[in-house]
């Protein structure tokens, strides 16, 4: 099973459009969004299994408003998910502390985060720790395509 990770749309509809496209010929299932999403890109998603979590400049009322999608979840500051026997967190990123103790924790397979605007990917013991990046406000935007079990991942340039 493929997966789509977002991070860092700003509320920016034609880039959100342009992963859409990307996402659907590499036909991933499922999306996960880790924050600084802007309520007016939920739409570009709909239809689209997609788990989202607040970033720093989200407004919770107002995504909670937004996210009316039966396939959308809104999971707040941090979201898990098991999917193909893998573990999977995911947060924004900016409360250092929290991920931190995500990753150091030993209990995730996959720790998915946003917040630098930086696609990087390494492990920690057996927690492999993926930023796919930010889909604007960066000089090199990207998203990230994982393959479930495998945990094999793609970066993918806008």
């Amino acid at each position: 099973m493929k997966i789509g990770v977002l991070s860092d749309s700003h509320g920016n509809v034609a880039a959100v459009q342009q992963a859409i496209r990307i996402l659907e010929s590499m036909q991933v299932s499922l999306i996960i969004h880790c924050g600084d999403i802007g309520p007016n890109v939920i739409s570009a998603l709909t239809g689209w299994p997609t788990h989202f979590v607040l970033g720093n400049i989200d407004d919770l009322d107002r995504l909670r408003e937004a996210i009316v999608d039966p396939v959308h979840t809104l999971h707040e500051q941090v979201g898990t998910l098991e999917i193909e026997g893998r573990r999977v967190a995911f947060l924004h990123g900016d409360d250092v502390q929290l991920l931190r103790h995500t990753i150091h924790s030993g209990h995730w397979d996959l720790v998915c985060h946003g917040h630098t605007h930086a696609f990087s990917r390494s492990s920690d013991g057996r927690t492999l720790v993926l930023n796919p990046g930010a889909l604007t406000r960066t000089g090199r935007p990207s998203l990230a395509v994982v393959e479930l079990p495998s945990l094999e991942v793609t970066e993918i340039p806008l």
